[in-house]
């Protein structure tokens, strides 16, 4: 399943170093969670619980399947952020949103 990616940044970024960051943003994405096809699958289950359980504090009332593949986009997420904008970003500096179609940027080189 495809996906697309789009990165919105609260500077002035140039679009070559935009796509860079996309780029970067989406292999680590598919190498933390094994596959480009895993990618929007699990986000949209970690999307939902999040939706759902949000507001709840940890642990939520999941079951262990689900708690899972939580575990697993959460840290596909942050080694995605840490790749893509640095280890030591501050919150806030940019955001990103997944969808169903074909990458507007290439996907990485294997």
């Amino acid at each position: 399943m495809g996906y697309t990616l789009k990165i919105f940044s609260a500077e002035d970024v140039p679009q070559s170093e935009r796509q860079l960051a996309v780029q970067r943003f989406r292999a680590a994405l598919e190498a933390t969670l094994g596959d480009a096809a895993l990618v929007l699958p699990v986000y949209r289950v970690w999307r939902k619980l999040s939706q759902t359980y949000g507001d709840h504090p940890r642990p939520w009332p999941i079951t262990p399947a689900e708690q899972l593949l939580a575990d697993q986009w959460e840290a596909a997420e942050l080694a995605a952020t840490q790749a893509a904008f640095g280890v030591n970003r501050y919150l806030g500096d940019a955001d990103f949103e997944l969808g169903p179609g074909v990458p507007s940027v290439a996907p990485h080189p294997k």
